[in-house]
């Protein structure tokens, strides 16, 4: 089981930039996949997640309106879509995937999740 992250960079403050993570070795329709972030110092917190079933969506507070997530079976590819870039969106991104039916009510946590790709830094900067 593999999760593959990519599509970080340096952004400017409005701009947009797409996540892409791609899932070898199972197939992702089967699995909830969710986006984390971790900025320095910080705990790593849940960004967006999209459950395995009928294709429930999470968005962190902060994100609402701006991030979008959205999965590609033919593709075994998860996409977050971020637009209106802050610089406290500044973070590396991970993807995790589980097979789990449902998160917990009160949020997905990083513990809730088995399988771990290695992160993309995003970077929101003039």
């Amino acid at each position: 089981v593999q999760l593959q992250a990519s599509g970080g960079g340096l952004v400017q403050p409005g701009g947009s930039l797409r996540l892409s993570c791609a899932a070898s070795g199972f197939t992702l329709d089967y699995h909830a996949i969710g986006w984390f972030r971790q900025a320095p110092g910080k705990e790593r917190e849940a960004v967006s997640c999209i459950n395995r079933s009928d294709g429930t969506t999470y968005y962190t507070d902060s994100v609402k309106g701006r991030f979008a997530i959205s999965r590609d079976n033919r593709k075994n590819t998860v996409y977050l879509q971020m637009n209106s870039l802050k610089p406290e969106d500044t973070a590396v991104y991970y993807c995790a995937g589980d097979p789990m039916l449902y998160w917990p009510a009160d949020g997905p946590r990083p513990a809730d999740f088995g399988s771990w790709g290695q992160g993309t830094l995003v970077t929101v900067s003039s």
